[in-house]
């Protein structure tokens, strides 16, 4: 378990440091939260931590003042709106240096660097099973589809559904184009990002964007409205809907 310390004074940011956090690393602990330089020393000299990610430029000062206080052998992420403290930055035992707004691709990438110096002699093998294991968890951002005699990869955010016909499945696009692709819908509801998409019933998963609104239809189902139009309905079923209106309101796993 990596236990890790978020040093940040605007709680915005911190929590979606936090959120790409919990969605890249899962087994990672966040396990402390500093929001100014004297809260950072007191924490780093109570617990004990594997990894920090700092803010440079906290309320009381910049973090490095953090470093001067307190001898401290933890590898640091930092981050900042700035970029005139880098060469600072990793004389202060940092592994990485981002620069906000933070990009999830990025953060990944700066965590990779850390796990990198975790590697004993010996050890390789299960960290790469290991590193394997992340990015399976990781949801799929692109596509490969085919038109004619060209392929091509389709970025996930800019699909409005996948859906089941003719058995086939289709990726159907913002656009209004759509390409079969080959996962089944089961397989795609895996893959796919949670917060984003929703498998509405057997036949059909939607991306929120897509959904303008939901009307009661009988049987107890929701009839949902779509923009782009797509070229079949798609209900959500009776035994979905509970959930679906929950995924609505932010309520998802």
């Amino acid at each position: 378990m990596v236990r890790y310390l978020i040093i940040e004074d605007e709680s915005l940011a911190y929590e979606e440091l936090k959120r790409m956090m919990d969605l890249l690393r899962h087994d990672y602990q966040m396990a402390g939260w500093a929001q100014s330089i004297t809260q950072s020393v007191a924490l780093l000299k109570s617990q004990q931590f594997d990894l920090i990610l700092a803010d440079i430029s906290l309320g009381d000062g910049l973090c490095f003042e953090i470093f001067e206080q307190i001898a401290v052998d933890i590898p640091v992420i930092f981050t900042t709106a700035y970029d005139e403290y880098a060469i600072k930055a990793f004389k202060a035992n940092g592994i990485d240096y981002l620069l906000k707004p933070i990009e999830k691709e990025e953060l990944e990438s700066a965590i990779g660097r850390f796990e990198k110096r975790l590697i004993v002699p010996g050890d390789h093998a299960k960290m790469a099973k290991t590193a394997n294991a992340y990015s399976d968890n990781l949801p799929k951002s692109r596509f490969l589809v085919q038109s004619g005699d060209t392929y091509m990869h389709i970025n996930t955010n800019d699909v409005a559904a996948f859906y089941s016909e003719d058995k086939y499945t289709y990726l159907h696009l913002f656009s209004g184009r759509r390409y079969i692709v080959d996962y089944a819908l089961d397989k795609l509801e895996q893959l796919l990002d949670g917060k984003c998409f929703f498998r509405i019933s057997r036949a059909g998963i939607v991306n929120i964007r897509a959904i303008t609104r939901c009307t009661k239809h009988f049987g107890g189902r929701l009839k949902l409205h779509y923009d782009p139009e797509l070229p079949m309905e798609m209900h959500v079923s009776r035994s979905r809907s509970k959930d679906f209106l929950n995924w609505i309101d932010g309520k998802y796993n």
